[in-house]
């Protein structure tokens, strides 16, 4: 059963625990009080207790997805057909009609349009504001919620984690534009943080700051490691990718270096744009 966390927002978590994932996605479940619709976030893995559980209770309205990976679109056209609800994404790939299947319509009717950036939806009793935060991915968003409680929160996605730091993910991640999304998040200041994975946070521009500064810090490290190594100016090739990953995270667990390597491949494309 989904956990209240926010007055308009409650979180029930996926089983998929793992390095990448924390504690597991968190699914959650929107709507004013008193709304006799829902509105679901991130519906998560392919898994039928999670989505079942997400399902049951009033209607599900709407379904709305922060970006393209599995942990939180495999269940998208599945949760579709349980609910009835169309799913919307950035990308048409994820977006499901009302009833499930491919974008386009089905036996079910109706389509479900691709998301846009500075779109305003409103749906169980809520005004939800849809801000591009490309960077983790290209189709990363968030959603703000300005009425929730006295300072709003914003469903974050992988964009800012409830703990520990974002990976820039190949093949599309790009730092500069995460430090852009950045900037635009913490204009919405001390709002709740609402993210994929970990707990709730209480003050975004805080946590927007914070992570600008873990992640300029990494970026002096690989520039760093590179001036060590005088590779600075060499091509973004697997084998400086490695070079650098091995100085700059080579004390992290095994299980997130293939993650580290995506950032490292990030960090270097940033310098070399620079150059």
């Amino acid at each position: 059963m989904p956990v209240r966390v926010t007055d308009h927002a409650s979180v029930l978590l996926a089983p998929n625990p793992g390095p990448m994932t924390l504690d597991g996605t968190r699914s959650y479940v929107l709507a004013a009080p008193g709304a006799r619709t829902r509105v679901v976030v991130d519906p998560g893995p392919d898994d039928v207790a999670h989505l079942s559980a997400l399902a049951d209770g009033p209607r599900v309205e709407l379904v709305l997805v922060t970006h393209r990976h599995a942990d939180h679109t495999a269940g998208a056209a599945r949760f579709a057909e349980l609910t009835g609800a169309p799913v919307r994404a950035a990308d048409p790939v994820h977006c499901h009609p009302a009833g499930g299947g491919p974008l386009g319509g089905s036996a079910h009717g109706g389509t479900a349009e691709p998301l846009h950036g500075g779109e305003v939806l409103r749906a169980a009793g809520l005004r939800i504001e849809v801000v591009a935060t490309p960077g983790h991915t290209a189709d990363s968003l968030s959603f703000r919620l300005p009425d929730d409680g006295p300072r709003g929160s914003v469903l974050t996605g992988d964009t800012i984690l409830g703990r520990g730091t974002t990976v820039i993910s190949a093949p599309d991640g790009s730092l500069s534009d995460y430090l852009t999304s950045l900037d635009a998040l913490e204009a919405f200041g001390a709002a709740t943080v609402l993210p994929a994975h970990g707990p709730h946070l209480d003050d975004l521009s805080a946590v927007v700051r914070a992570y600008r500064e873990h992640r300029l810090g990494r970026l002096a490290e690989v520039r760093a490691a590179l001036a060590a190594a005088r590779l600075a100016g060499d091509p973004v090739t697997d084998r400086l990718v490695e070079q650098v990953t091995a100085v700059v995270y080579g004390a992290v667990a095994p299980g997130v270096l293939p993650a580290a390597r995506q950032s490292v491949r990030a960090q270097l494309r940033y310098l070399a744009e620079r150059a």
